[in-house]
């Protein structure tokens, strides 16, 4: 009886990273979350972090 071909492609391929994870678009921060966050930054005397952050949020709400 001849055997059948086997094929090793499928054996040998990694799993993704992210297989069974949700990928997609995150929703964006809440009010609440964004003070909290600077608040954090506040407390945790992290200026330049602080100054980052601020400049992200103000550069995502101009558009």
């Amino acid at each position: 009886m001849p055997n059948a071909p086997v094929n090793n492609s499928a054996i040998n391929q990694p799993e993704p990273w992210n297989k069974h994870k949700l990928i997609g678009q995150k929703p964006p921060l809440k009010l609440k979350e964004i003070w909290a966050i600077r608040i954090r930054l506040q407390l945790a005397n992290a200026t330049k972090e602080l100054a980052l952050f601020n400049l992200a949020i103000d550069s995502k709400l101009r558009g």
